[in-house]
């Protein structure tokens, strides 16, 4: 069974650091970005499954890189960090293809259950999408 794979975004160096070990000793490979920028390049040569992403950032905010990652990595599924949560901004980032949201101060047990739902959701997706593959492939002998 393929090994979860997290992607943390936030401009907060210390939350990265601290997250990505306690995420790392349980054997989740874990990789952080500063900024949305960054975020987007490092998903075209990494594969996140799960995708932690501050709203709040300078430069490329966290919704208009919600965007990019729904448009370009569809499977790939993202759940907002907040500082300042309001209803519009979870409603807003739900909208655009945000699984949930979790508001900080966030507790380690919190970013693991949503990551563990994440992934489960990414899971059954690409079981869905290998089984819609082989079944047209099946089709196509039929027809030849």
């Amino acid at each position: 069974m393929e090994q979860m794979k997290i992607l943390l975004v936030d401009d907060e160096e210390r939350l990265l650091s601290t997250t990505k070990k306690l995420f790392e000793k349980l054997g989740i490979e874990t990789r952080t970005a500063t900024s949305g920028a960054d975020a987007l390049d490092l998903l075209k040569t990494y594969e996140a499954h799960v995708i932690f992403l501050d709203i709040k950032m300078p430069g490329m905010d966290g919704m208009e890189t919600l965007q990019h990652i729904k448009k370009d990595y569809p499977i790939s599924e993202v759940i907002i960090l907040t500082g300042h949560a309001t209803m519009e901004t979870a409603v807003e980032g739900l909208k655009l293809g945000a699984l949930d949201y979790l508001i900080k101060p966030v507790s380690m047990k919190d970013f693991l259950g949503k990551a563990e739902e994440a992934f489960e959701k990414v899971t059954l997706q690409k079981k869905k999408i290998h089984s819609a593959r082989m079944a047209e492939s099946a089709g196509q002998g039929e027809l030849r």
